[in-house]
C-alpha cells in the first residue's frame, strides 16, 4: 500500500481544490498505478469532509476520512467501489480504555466489515499514553463483525 498525504489540501476551498491540488494528485497517483497496478493506493488529507467526493475522483482506491465526517456518511458519499480508511479522532486515545473501545467499535459497525481499515483520522499525538493506543489496536484486532 501506498498512501499519499496532501497536508493542506483541506483548506481549500472546493473549486481550488480542483485546480490546484486534484489535477496534480490525479498525476502522482497515475504514474504510482503505472508502474505498481497491483499496489493499493490511498490518499488522505486533513480536514476534507468538503472533499471526499473530489478526493474519489483521485484514482485513489482508497480515501482516508478524518474524524470530521462520520464513517457512515463518508462511504455513502463515496459509493461503494471506493475503500474508506479511518477515522477515529485521535484525541479519544487520551480518554478512558472503555471510551476508546465504545468509539472504535462503534466505526467498525458501521462500516460493516467491507472496504475498511481501521485507523485514526490522523496521526497519534506524541502523548498519547502507550497503554491507550494498544487498547485501540487490541480493540481493532479483536472485533469482529455479525
Amino acid at each position: 500500500v501506498i498512501q499519499v498525504f496532501d497536508s493542506w489540501a483541506g483548506h481549500l476551498s472546493p473549486r481550488d481544490y480542483d485546480e490546484f491540488a486534484l489535477p496534480y494528485q490525479k498525476q502522482v497517483i497515475s504514474k504510482i498505478k503505472e508502474k505498481h497496478p497491483e499496489v493499493p493506493v490511498i490518499i488522505y488529507i486533513k480536514q476534507s469532509g468538503a472533499l471526499l467526493e473530489r478526493m474519489a475522483q483521485s484514482g485513489a482506491d482508497i480515501v482516508s476520512v478524518d474524524w470530521t465526517v462520520s464513517m457512515d456518511e463518508a462511504m455513502r458519499r463515496l459509493g461503494p467501489d471506493i475503500g474508506v480508511q479511518g477515522n477515529l479522532d485521535p484525541a479519544v486515545l487520551m480518554g478512558p480504555h472503555d471510551q476508546i473501545k465504545e468509539r472504535t467499535e462503534e466505526i467498525l459497525k458501521m462500516t460493516g466489515g467491507k472496504n475498511h481499515v481501521m485507523n485514526l483520522g490522523h496521526g497519534i499525538e506524541a502523548k498519547t499514553p502507550e497503554p491507550n493506543a494498544k487498547c485501540f489496536i487490541d480493540t481493532v484486532k479483536n472485533f469482529k463483525h455479525q
